[in-house]
């Protein structure tokens, strides 16, 4: 058994959980914050048996899309070079992180 831990952005969320129960997987739907962009997301703790470990991680890659956004950073302004004030850069968001763990003991009760 293993214990899939999967942090996606909120966007995403939505979409993985019904293509994981779609796949008959449930999974436990956890609020977290973090990140470059410290944005809200999702962390989904999914528990499968080692046989569709590989199915599972399929069904993550094909939901969780990465996507740029334009942000401004947040340097304070003493430490800015004056050319670099309020441009906006573009970053890379979304996608997943996946942590697969061994599981001792899983109980349904």
């Amino acid at each position: 058994m293993k214990l899939v831990i999967a942090v996606v952005q909120d966007a995403d969320a939505p979409a993985l959980t019904r293509a994981l129960g779609e796949a008959g997987l449930t999974s436990t739907k956890l609020a977290s914050t973090g990140g470059f962009l410290r944005e809200g997301n999702t962390t989904l703790l999914i528990g499968v048996e080692e046989g569709r470990l590989e199915e599972v991680k399929q069904i993550i890659r094909d939901t969780c899309r990465t996507r740029t956004r334009l942000i401004t950073p947040g340097m304070p302004i003493a430490e800015t070079p004056d050319a670099a004030v309020g441009q906006p850069v573009e970053v890379q968001v979304g996608g997943a992180v996946v942590f697969v763990l061994d599981v001792a003991e899983f109980l349904k009760l």
